[in-house]
Parts: structure tokens; C-alpha cells; sequence
């Protein structure tokens, strides 16, 4: 910020600022020092700021987990997450795939010149950058969540389920895996759990995304599950809740639980400053539980309101500090 500073805004530019200084006994060059630094202080909280709301307004589980985070796990889990907001909106918020693209490549750029110490000037990338340089964030989670996000871009259905697990791998775990470097946490426990969970995110996303994508003409779901139970594309889009959607449901939901119940096993072998990065399954249960209770309708209303307890019990969760 300091090295962008104008003469004409700066010491030079004006002649009170060099009279207080020679007669308080003020060095004058320490005038364009202390005004660099509120600048560049400014600049920060501004970015903090934009991060804060950008995760609130888009990832609003995500917000409440990273706030029941450590003080100093903070702040950097909001870049983090709202790094992934960015590119998880690119599909939604662009009308051509090449436009996409073009939003990718920003991103695959904008992570080598963080990792050179020159981010470019916005707000996530600079506060990126800030949570790099003081946890050491690893590359290659950050290029991966890029990289999948970019051939999602495709705009096609999973094929089957493995393939959304695979996803999920590459963009929901990553992003686990970076919190749990936000908190300074290297475990390989840690990891599998992280692994399971991220899937298990990746999975229910898609069923509470479901009538989103329906009321737009759009299916994501599996389609060898689909298949299976002779669900069709065009059931989704109508919002059909007769069985055949409501099995399409069951089974692609018991999946996440099972990832839930995997992660869950290895929980006394996780260390203790890693299930602040686990918080997202109070959600994933909260979401499996409700659209048990609503016998898989994926279309129930009740689903797509938010749970009003949902701050209550993270908060319950993140003091017992278990997953």
C-alpha cells in the first residue's frame, strides 16, 4: 500500500503536515510512515470485512462454525472459506462456460502470485494471502478445490456416486484440510476424519441443493442411483415426491451417514485442536435427521427452512469439543 502513496497525498503534498512536524520535533518522513501503516490497516479491515460477509451471506453453516473457532484460527478459516465461496458461485453467476473458465484461471493465477508474496488487489485474495503467510497453507488443497470447481463447470450429472464422493473429495475435504492447518493441526487421523466428513458434505449439499437446481431445470443427482430406482431427470424438475424420488433420496442420504459414522470412529484418535474443524457434521446431522423425518421428501418445506437452533447446538457441540 505504502509503495502506492502519491507525492501529492503524501508529505510532500502537504505543507501543514511539514510545519506540525518541524515544530513538534516529528521526523517528517514518519508522517508517510504512520499514514502507510492506517492506510495498509484500513485496507485489512476492510478486507476482513468483505470476507466476513461475503461467508455470512453465501455459506451461512460455515460462518457460525468459523466464529466457535479458535481466536487466532479465525479469521484466516473465514478467507479460506470465503475463497471457496468465490468459486463455488462462478458456475451459478456466469452464462457462458468460457466466462467461467476465464473466473478459474483468475484464480490459478491469483494462488501462484499469493504464494510469491504479490496477491493481486482483492479483498479474498489478500486475505488469502494474509492466512498463507501466518499458517503456512498448503498449495496444492487450494489448486485442487480450483481445479474441480473448473471441470464442474461441465454442467452434467454425476454419473454415479462415486464420482460426487470424488468431487466432494477434491472440494470439501480440501477445504477441512485447510482449517485443520488454520488450527495447526498435521494428524493423520485428523485427515481420514476430515476425508469422511468432506464427502459427507459433498453428498448432502447436493440433496438440500435439490430443489434449487429442479426449479431451474437442472439435476445433479447420481445417475446410476436414479436409474436404479427409475427416477427420471424430469421427476426432479416437477418436484415429483412419489417413491421412486423419495429411494432416490434414502440411498443417496445413507451414504453421507455412513461417511458420518466413519469419520465418527476415528474420534479418539483425532486430537482434541482438531474437532473445531469438524463442526460442519452438527449441520450434516441436523439435515440427514430432518429429512428422515419428512421420510426423504426432498421437496418438503420444512427442509428448506433453517434450523433456528442450529446456532444452539454448535455452540453445544464446539464446547463439549467433540464431532
Amino acid at each position: 500500500m505504502a509503495s502506492r502513496i502519491s507525492a501529492k497525498h503524501g508529505l510532500l503534498g502537504s505543507k501543514a503536515s511539514l510545519y506540525h512536524a518541524l515544530h513538534r520535533n516529528i521526523p517528517p518522513g514518519s508522517l508517510w510512515v504512520q499514514r502507510a501503516a492506517s492506510s495498509a490497516t484500513t485496507d485489512s479491515q476492510i478486507n476482513e470485512k468483505y470476507c466476513l460477509d461475503l461467508v455470512r451471506s453465501r455459506d451461512y453453516d460455515g460462518f457460525l462454525s468459523s466464529l466457535l473457532l479458535p481466536k487466532e484460527a479465525r479469521r484466516s478459516s473465514l478467507a479460506v472459506r470465503a475463497f471457496n465461496v468465490e468459486l463455488a458461485q462462478v458456475k451459478d453467476s456466469v452464462s457462458q462456460k468460457t466466462i467461467g473458465l476465464m473466473r478459474m484461471q483468475f484464480w490459478k493465477v491469483a494462488i501462484e502470485e499469493i504464494y510469491r508474496d504479490d496477491p493481486p488487489n482483492q479483498p479474498v485474495s489478500a486475505e488469502l494471502w494474509r492466512a498463507v503467510r501466518k499458517h503456512y497453507l498448503t498449495k496444492r488443497w487450494l489448486l485442487r478445490i480450483i481445479t474441480e470447481r473448473e471441470k464442474d463447470l461441465e454442467d452434467r450429472a454425476y454419473r454415479n456416486l462415486q464420482e460426487l464422493e470424488a468431487y466432494s473429495e477434491n472440494t470439501q475435504s480440501s477445504l477441512i484440510y485447510l482449517l485443520l492447518e488454520c488450527l495447526g493441526v498435521k494428524d493423520v487421523h485428523a485427515d481420514h476424519a476430515a476425508s469422511h466428513i468432506g464427502k459427507a458434505q459433498g453428498i448432502v449439499t447436493s440433496l438440500r441443493a435439490t430443489p434449487y437446481h429442479s426449479s431451474r431445470r437442472k439435476v445433479y443427482l447420481p445417475m446410476d442411483i436414479c436409474m436404479l430406482h427409475g427416477a427420471s431427470q424430469e421427476d426432479f424438475i416437477r418436484g415429483n415426491r412419489e417413491q421412486n424420488v423419495r429411494d432416490v433420496t434414502y440411498d443417496i442420504a445413507s451414504q453421507a451417514h455412513v461417511h458420518l459414522q466413519h469419520a465418527r470412529s476415528f474420534s479418539n484418535s483425532v486430537p482434541a485442536a482438531a474437532t473445531p474443524a469438524f463442526l460442519q457434521t452438527v449441520v450434516l446431522e441436523d439435515y440427514l435427521q430432518r429429512v428422515r423425518r419428512a421420510d426423504f421428501d426432498v421437496f418438503h418445506p420444512s427442509l428448506q427452512k433453517r434450523n433456528p437452533l442450529l446456532p444452539f447446538q454448535l455452540y453445544l457441540r464446539s464446547w463439549k469439543n467433540t464431532y
